[in-house]
């Protein structure tokens, strides 16, 4: 009986490793799925962003969980602090959008984030990772370390980023930008 069990439990586990190898694709995308999609082709679009770059970094903030508010207070799928959200509702001329629907819908969430990922694109003059830098530490501190020289601005200068969390958020974000450029290449068409 303890064989039988045994064999048993070595073919499962057989048949899961060859599913994993065989459908390896299949495995990825359930492992980095892409929530929201439409919502974030169109916004991405919208203020001519990369739809990798959005998905990255709902990924890093949420994992795709609509109404999360961070230890800090950040709302929505894109964590935006509230200040900084009603910013870019009065800026951007969304006026009639609220900070309690950015916090629970993520298309609104996702068209708010985009408009800010596109402003601080303009910014930081197409630079996507003093954009991702300035997204969590804010563009006032990337714009000093640009300044003072204490970070360049690159990937392989992160080391010199002085927040440790914002080390961490840059490459976490360039993390899943890459993983979602290779498993949806054709993220760009909105299913």
């Amino acid at each position: 009986m303890r064989k039988l069990r045994r064999r048993v439990i070595l073919i499962i586990t057989l048949a899961f490793v060859v599913l994993l190898f065989v459908r390896s694709e299949w495995m990825s995308h359930w492992m980095y799925p892409v929530h929201f999609r439409e919502d974030i082709v169109i916004s991405a679009d919208n203020y001519k962003l990369e739809p990798h770059l959005v998905a990255a970094i709902i990924r890093v903030e949420t994992n795709y969980k609509t109404g999360v508010v961070s230890r800090k207070g950040a709302i929505g799928v894109m964590q935006l602090m509230p200040d900084t959200a009603n910013w870019i509702i009065q800026k951007g001329g969304f006026g009639k959008i609220s900070t309690e629907a950015i916090s629970n819908r993520a298309d609104v969430s996702i068209e708010i984030g985009a408009w800010y990922l596109n402003a601080l694109n303009q910014q930081f003059d197409g630079n996507m990772y003093t954009v991702i830098a300035a997204y969590n530490a804010g563009p006032g501190n990337v714009s000093r370390w640009l300044a003072d020289g204490t970070w360049d601005g690159k990937l392989e200068t992160v080391d010199q980023v002085p927040f440790g969390e914002t080390r961490h958020y840059i490459q976490r974000v360039i993390y899943y930008y890459n993983k979602y450029k290779t498993l949806y290449p054709n993220l760009l068409v909105a299913k």
